[in-house]
């Protein structure tokens, strides 16, 4: 296998995660008393995103960041965005956040 293929492979595993997280993100945000809170923890994952990667990326370059991202959202939500509980859902939060702005990727495709 190619770098290349190598690289795509690892995009298309990691992009399905995000999509797979999204979902959860979703049906949990709806059938929770929480769902307020959950979208501060988006937005606030989000924000984060936007600062660390900025607007203009590629899939890789999100991919990268997403290798240490459960270290630094850890710490930002803690910082701003931390209810009861919150630990928990980390994960969910933070796959739905990176599949919602990856989509805004130079190199994105639906």
């Amino acid at each position: 296998m190619s770098i290349i293929a190598g690289v795509s492979a690892t995009i298309e595993a990691s992009r399905q995660q995000w999509q797979d997280g999204y979902q959860r993100f979703q049906a949990l945000a709806t059938s929770s008393a929480a769902g307020d809170h959950l979208y501060l923890q988006l937005e606030t994952i989000s924000d984060e995103l936007k600062r660390r990667i900025g607007q203009t990326f590629t899939l890789a370059e999100a991919v990268e960041l997403y290798g240490g991202a459960e270290r630094w959202a850890t710490d930002v939500i803690a910082e701003r965005a931390a209810v009861r509980g919150w630990p928990r859902d980390l994960a969910i939060v933070l796959d739905a956040a990176f599949y919602l702005y990856t989509r805004a990727a130079v190199d994105y495709l639906p």
